[in-house]
């Protein structure tokens, strides 16, 4: 079962798993980083295996007012050695109830248009492409 990475402790168990989808972090500076994010409503949740982490998502609940209440992800990855064991799954479904359970009448995430694996996942577990999210670096 997925927990919340509360303490300072918790937090960096979760850097080497969440630093194969986010390689420019720092370990160094991820608490910090987290913490911020944390003041922000940003909640990082972790699954363990055999005492140590699988899979780490990052995520905050919003409203917006094309779909009301959503819990939006922002990170979702599970590390390279333990994946097809069913722990993204996990961490996936866990997500979605908390979403149901907390009112939100949508879930959402965005996933770069390279992770054509973590496309095929979402897929099999119903999610669809509903938008293209554009930025401009400033």
């Amino acid at each position: 079962m997925p927990h919340l990475a509360e303490t300072d402790a918790e937090i960096d168990r979760c850097f080497a798993v969440m630093h194969q989808l986010r390689p420019t972090l720092l370990p160094d500076q991820f608490v910090a980083i987290i913490r911020t994010q944390q003041s922000e409503g940003y909640h990082l949740a972790f699954l363990e295996h055999q005492d140590r982490v699988v899979t780490v998502a990052g995520f905050r609940m919003q409203h917006v007012l094309w779909s009301g209440k959503t819990l939006y992800v922002d990170d979702l990855v599970t590390d390279e050695a333990a994946r097809s064991q069913g722990h993204g799954e996990t961490m996936l479904q866990w997500l979605i109830q908390r979403a149901r359970e907390t009112g939100c009448g949508t879930f959402s995430l965005d996933s770069g248009t390279h992770r054509k694996e973590a496309h095929a996942f979402y897929f099999r577990h119903g999610l669809r492409i509903s938008d293209f999210h554009f930025q401009l670096p400033l």
